[in-house]
């Protein structure tokens, strides 16, 4: 059978969209369809529409609301590599971007003229977003020139706004009640510089060997564990060896010891029931540490006063290419929560950087994070340290093909 899908760019992603009525509305059905349509079953999703990485190997299925408050529901599929799973206990911001700009493409949300709004509910964390999506002159571009750190490719622009991003998935911004802790590993923590075979981690092509590696990180970390746009673990860099301006090979090295991270963390957020395994999608896990001069993955020179605090994340068991929306929102609402990892490495850096307010108050309406890929901005006027305003990344998409995807079926789908 042959399902109608749409692939869009949405930021630093390619994410294939579909629409309910062409799915199945049960999730286990809707799950081999995935499965069989991505071929996530091997490793390099050969006989599939997946681009065997974490960040092209995402799909959401869109809906309009019943909802008085929201145009758009989608729910967000984090596609498994070599896994034969999907995990959906997850949001991505980079979807929700093309989320957006597929809503007015196809109708779901008319135009309203150079700027048309779209607010989308994921279903999976029950977070609200609104996107401000470029449609200058009444119509709907298939090319733009907004770019994004990670591309020099040019796509349409969509401010991408979440709004009271706290607790959507445990209920309070901070699920253990601190700010930061010791986080315990497990016994099998693995070795910096050894990287097993794990699921979500793309296969590592044939190429120069990294760098080595320093030495495995002590067994506690410090750690802040939030819940805000994603529950994440953030490292404090400097607390196992590290300063949080790694390459990409570099944090490949450690994958093994971050996913203990995360999966020490979910334990402790209370994503795991009893007696179940932790998954690889949640919390979003990652480095943090003071602004470094460092050169991007594109090979641009970044300087330390380019930006106020460095974030190195992984996207499943890889390193991400940038940093996801997300993250991007937790690390936004960590660095005003008194005591966090991200607010000791803001204050820990020589030139206090960081964008204040105009009025001299020290409260801080934006955040320059340092990723690989260069310097992402967030904007977040009117945040509390509650995790309660809005917090707004600018942001590019594109629509790349419209398909009928080719699936072994049968599917009973919603329609």
């Amino acid at each position: 059978m042959h399902i109608p899908a749409t692939l869009l760019r949405g930021g630093t992603s390619k994410c294939w969209l579909f629409g309910q009525v062409h799915v199945p509305s049960d999730r286990e059905a809707l799950e081999r369809l995935l499965v069989d349509a991505y071929g996530a079953a091997d490793p390099v999703q050969l006989d599939g529409v997946g681009g065997a990485t974490p960040t092209t190997s995402k799909a959401a299925v869109v809906s309009a609301s019943a909802r008085r408050d929201a145009h758009i529901d989608y729910l967000f599929a984090q596609v498994g590599i070599g896994t034969g799973t999907v995990e959906w206990g997850s949001n991505c911001g980079n979807c929700a971007t093309a989320v957006a700009l597929y809503a007015v493409a196809k109708g779901l949300v008319p135009i309203t003229g150079d700027r048309t709004r779209v607010v989308m509910r994921n279903t999976n964390t029950g977070a609200v977003l609104e996107a401000e999506v470029d449609t200058a002159g009444g119509v709907v571009h298939e090319f733009g020139t907004q770019t994004v750190p990670g591309t020099r490719s040019g796509g349409v622009a969509v401010g991408l706004t979440f709004r009271d991003p706290a607790g959507r998935s445990t209920g309070a911004l901070l699920p253990t009640g601190a700010a930061a802790e010791d986080l315990a590993l497990g016994p099998a923590s693995g070795a910096a510089g050894s990287v097993p075979d794990v699921p979500g981690a793309p296969a590592a092509p044939a190429a120069p060997a990294a760098p080595a590696a320093p030495a495995a990180p002590a067994r506690t970390p410090r750690v802040s564990l939030l819940d805000a746009g994603a529950p994440v673990a953030l490292v404090d860099a400097a607390t196992v060896g590290r300063t949080g301006a790694e390459t990409p090979a570099q944090v490949r090295a450690d994958v093994p010891w971050l996913r203990a991270v995360r999966q020490a963390a979910a334990r402790r957020m209370g994503l795991v029931r009893p007696g179940a395994e932790p998954g690889d999608a949640v919390p979003k896990v990652g480095l943090v540490g003071p602004p470094v001069p460092y050169t991007s993955t594109l090979g641009e020179p970044i300087a330390a006063e380019d930006y106020d605090v460095s974030v190195r994340m992984l996207t499943m068991n890889a390193p991400h290419p940038a940093i996801g929306l997300t993250s991007a929102v937790a690390v936004a609402v960590a660095g005003l929560v008194e005591g966090s990892v991200i607010a000791t490495a803001l204050s820990s850096a020589a030139d206090g950087s960081a964008s204040a307010a105009a009025d001299g108050s020290g409260r801080h309406d934006s955040l320059r994070i340092g990723t690989p890929a260069g310097v992402v901005r967030v904007d977040h006027p009117d945040l509390t340290p509650d995790g309660l305003g809005r917090v707004t990344v600018q942001r590019a998409a594109r629509i790349l093909c419209d398909a009928a995807i080719s699936v072994p079926g049968p599917y009973r789908t919603a329609a």
